[in-house]
């Protein structure tokens, strides 16, 4: 995989940690157990991301980098698509 590959990996990463976040916090207002929810989402979100990043790395700090960087964009992109979403 090239640098952009990883960067979009990345980006998809935080995309899915920062999403299942606010679909998270959507749901603690009708759940049930919110404690339990609030726990399993954080490790499973957390474990995802974390087994993501070694994947893409494979070993070298460049990748990371790269995923990292498509990480912290991922979390603006989500941001962005929430920041419209209450707009209208």
């Amino acid at each position: 995989m090239n640098i952009a590959l990883r960067l979009a990996a990345g980006a998809a990463m935080g995309v899915c940690f920062y999403g299942g976040l606010w679909l998270t916090v959507r749901a603690l207002l009708t759940s049930a157990h919110p404690v339990l929810l609030s726990v399993a989402s954080f490790w499973g979100r957390t474990l995802a991301v974390v087994g993501g990043f070694l994947l893409v790395a494979n070993g070298r700090w460049t990748n990371a980098a790269a995923a990292l960087a498509g990480f912290a964009a991922g979390r603006a992109i989500v941001g962005i698509v929430l920041r419209r979403e209450r707009c209208t």
